[in-house]
Parts: structure tokens; sequence; C-alpha cells
């Protein structure tokens, strides 16, 4: 795999674009975009950098759809959210260096994923209460730090009919933006040099606003059946993803 240094223009070009369809995707769809982002920068950016540059331009660009939605924004779910995901980023950073256990969190969020895509009508929707989200956080700040993207995991409890699809992409998006901020102090403090690499950040994350605010613009003209379905697929894509990764190891 090439260092930074080696990307052609044209493997750029070919990131940018990328960059903008995942961004879109996440913005209509309220999820899978950003592991979607993920696997096509790993082509040509090493695991080591990639979550870190990951987390930096999918902060800017979760901070860009939060701006157009934000008179949607659901405090009473976010706020216990931010307590638990700073607790579990902070529990990662710290115990990074002697995780022995990668695959469990990604086998149980596979699972997660797979039961919110094909549970029967009988069974319930995850609904928890605004509180909850508390626990939601302590797991997404622990997979944030391990794995990179966490769209698939918030996406699980974002599937559920008292929420519309604007409340979904806004509070969902404050959750993950938190996520990621928590990502630059932790991997400054674990030596990565985020200067290092800022024109590559600043380029991709030009690309998700883009594709942000033409994802946005569609959100305003979708239906509320319609946007769960595409839901649904975009979540069902992210688990098959992981299962194959979780395989193929």
């Amino acid at each position: 795999m090439a260092e930074l240094g080696d990307i052609s223009g044209l493997t750029l070009g070919l990131l940018l674009v990328v960059c903008v369809i995942s961004a879109f995707i996440s913005a209509v769809t309220g999820g899978a975009g950003g592991i979607l982002m993920f696997a096509a920068l790993n082509v040509a950016i090493p695991l080591r950098l990639l979550v870190p540059i990951h987390g930096a331009v999918q902060l800017m660009s979760n901070l860009a759809r939060i701006a157009y939605v934000r008179e949607h924004i659901r405090w009473d779910m976010c706020v216990p959210f931010f307590f638990g995901c700073t607790i579990g980023s902070v529990l990662m950073t710290l115990g990074l260096a002697s995780l022995s256990w990668q695959q469990l969190p990604m086998a149980l969020l596979a699972i997660l994923i797979f039961y919110t895509v094909f549970k029967p009508k009988r069974l319930p929707e995850i609904r928890l209460k605004p509180r909850n989200f508390f626990w939601v956080g302590i797991g997404t700040g622990t997979l944030g730090i391990l794995a990179g993207a966490v769209d698939p995991l918030l996406a699980a409890f974002f599937v559920r009919g008292d929420l519309t699809p604007k409340e979904i992409v806004a509070n969902k998006s404050v959750m993950q933006a938190w996520c990621h901020a928590l990502k630059v102090p932790a991997f400054i403090y674990l030596g990565f040099a985020f200067s290092d690499h800022l024109g590559l950040i600043l380029l991709l994350t030009v690309a998700a606003i883009f594709g942000t605010r033409i994802g946005v613009a569609l959100l305003n003209r979708i239906d509320s059946a319609l946007f769960f379905k595409l839901m649904r697929i975009a979540l069902l894509v992210a688990g098959v993803r992981i299962a194959y990764q979780l395989i193929a190891q």
C-alpha cells in the first residue's frame, strides 16, 4: 500500500469523488457514508494514518450537516451521549496499546446492524430513552478510536418511526461530530501529527462538505418511507462489509 507521498493525481481525484459521494449518502440516508469513505480511503492510505485523517474529515462533514438541520437537534439525547462517548474514547485511548480483542466490537456491531435491517415486524424497534444514549456513547467512543467509522453503530439506534428524517440526520450528526472531535486529542496523545497531513485533510473536507450540501438539499424533498428504506439499504451494505472483514481475517 502506498504511503501518502506516493498518491498520484488520479488517485487523489478518485478519493475526492468518493468523499463527495459518501457525504451525499450520509446526508440523504443518515448513515453508511462514513464507512464507505473509510473503505475507499483505505485503498490509498495506510490504516495507521487513516483513522485520524478520516476522523478529521468526518468531523468537518458532520459540522456542515449540522449547520443545515440544527433546529432539529434533541439535546436530551445528545448530552447523555456526550458524556458516555467521552468516557469510552478516553478509556480506549489509554488502553489501545494493550488491546488484544479487536474483533469483538466489530462482531457485535455486525449483529446489531443485521438485527436492525432484518428484524420481523413483530419485534420492537430499538427505541432508547434519551438518557440511555449515555450507553450508546460508551460504545461509540470505544469503537471510534478502535475502528474509525461509527455511523453504522449509531444508525442502528435511529431506525425508529418516532423521529423524522431531519431529526435523525441532525442528532446522529451531532453525536458523530462529538465522537470524531474526541479523536483529535486522542490521536495527538498517541503521537499522530495532524499538521503533517493538513493539505490532504483540507481537500477531502471540501469534497465532503460539497457532498453534504447536495445531500441535504435532497433530504428536504424525500418522504419518510423512502428515507427509512434507503437507511436500511445503507446499513445493510455496511453490515455486509463488516462481516466480510471479520471472515477474511
